[in-house]
């Protein structure tokens, strides 16, 4: 362009000095309009109710995680907002995914079971029962009869642990800073000291073998077993005392994340969330496996499927492992905790394909294993309760807001060793 041509320089005090060399853009002309904006694509198909009708308000997309206090972990909400109510909701997992199904297929049978701890790194001890117990059905291996009653003891104790610690960080989503989470939390420094002196290890337990258990219960276990058990109704009592009755907790959590019986049945849902709907479904009663049968104890239900029934049964089924307990104390037997024909190395079961299932606290877990007759699986497969349980988050969460799907994600309990497994 010739210097005739130019455009005039704008003042040095509007748009700083150019160089001669640089060139100021010509400005739009102002009868050519500016094309209207188009919505994201990804909005188009939005999901039809009261908070999701065009003209209602703008959309605003919120990510919730993945390191946030109230996501429970390295997990992520992505979620989409009409102002304070959620109108989608999408989870992402895959943040803590360790391959644990494919490090399965490559290790020994015996190798595996320290890394079933991991999963739910809260239940380690019911995590390796239900590894165990498929394992002994693919090799066709019996539990002697003191041992199984120490799984038993262990995954009551476990099934304790878990639902303290769910109701603790339940209220502390709703606000409650310190004293229900600390009084929950002080009753599980005493099984952790429990699982500590039967193990080694206060929450990565490594003790259930193929055909019965690593070792006889150490001296005083047991006395230190029923003295939790004398005095833990004494605190639940003082716990529903301080909670049951408190009015935030009544309104974040009466008629919030409602799970159908149809809904809960339809996506696979088990443990407290299926049972708060009202759907009358346990594994320790469906199978009786180990001596579950032996033992007289109630399945409690809820009737709405709401957030306070998940709170109230978890609260229930406390009680209901407390009878277990106390059964299984007095009635252990004595004997051996091994079955003979164990063979712990060099351990290779036949041919063939097994799933083996429990009730873990959060639902039911299961495995699945097909042996070709080497010693580690030839396929190594989990079915973990908390990552089926997460998948009816957003039915939960339609229509509440953002604040209430803090709470109701606290209500499904997750731990995202075994969601990500």
């Amino acid at each position: 362009m010739s210097e005739a041509g130019r455009p005039p320089l704008p003042p040095e005090d509007l748009m700083g000095a150019l160089s001669t060399g640089d060139l100021v853009p010509e400005p739009l002309a102002s009868d050519v309009p500016l094309p209207p904006p188009q919505p994201e694509a990804r909005y188009e198909a939005r999901p039809k109710g009261r908070w999701a009708e065009d003209g209602e308000g703008e959309l605003l997309e919120v990510s919730v995680g993945p390191h946030h206090p109230s996501t429970h972990g390295v997990f992520r909400m992505d979620v989409v907002l009409e102002g304070e109510r959620v109108v989608r909701l999408k989870p992402v997992c895959g943040y803590l995914h360790r391959n644990h199904e494919k490090i399965g297929e490559g290790t020994s049978y015996l190798g595996s079971i320290p890394y079933t701890d991991r999963l739910d790194y809260f239940c380690s001890l019911t995590n390796n029962w239900a590894y165990v117990l498929t394992v002994e059905k693919l090799a066709g291996l019996q539990v002697p009869e003191r041992a199984e009653y120490i799984r038993v003891l262990t995954a009551e104790l476990t099934r304790v642990l878990n639902h303290l610690c769910l109701v603790g960080f339940l209220v502390h989503d709703m606000g409650a800073m310190g004293t229900p989470l600390m009084y929950a939390f002080r009753e599980r420094e005493k099984l952790l000291d429990l699982f500590e002196a039967l193990t080694g290890s206060r929450m990565m337990c490594n003790y259930f073998r193929f055909g019965g258990c690593r070792c006889d219960l150490p001296p005083g276990w047991l006395e230190g077993v029923q003295r939790f058990v004398d005095e833990f109704p004494r605190f639940l009592d003082e716990y529903e005392r301080l909670l049951n009755e408190n009015e935030i907790l009544l309104v974040r959590s009466q008629g919030i994340g409602v799970l159908t019986p149809e809904l809960a049945i339809n996506a696979g849902v088990t443990g407290p969330m299926l049972r708060a709907s009202g759907v009358n479904y346990d594994v320790r009663k469906v199978d009786r496996y180990g001596v579950y049968g032996r033992f007289a104890f109630r399945v409690p239900l809820g009737e709405h499927g709401d957030t306070f029934d998940r709170y109230m049964i978890r609260l229930l089924e406390m009680r209901e492992s407390h009878r277990i307990l106390g059964q299984a104390l007095r009635e252990l037997p004595a004997g051996p905790i091994l079955d003979p024909k164990a063979k712990l190395r060099g351990f290779r079961p036949r041919a063939g394909e097994a799933y083996g299932r429990i009730e873990a606290p959060k639902g039911e877990l299961g495995f699945y294993l097909i042996s070709d007759g080497k010693p580690n699986p030839y396929r190594y497969r989990v079915r973990p309760p908390s990552f089926v349980n997460l998948t009816i988050l957003e039915d939960l969460c339609l229509g509440h807001t953002l604040a209430d799907a803090v709470v109701i994600l606290g209500s499904v309990d997750i731990v995202m060793g075994e969601v990500d497994r």
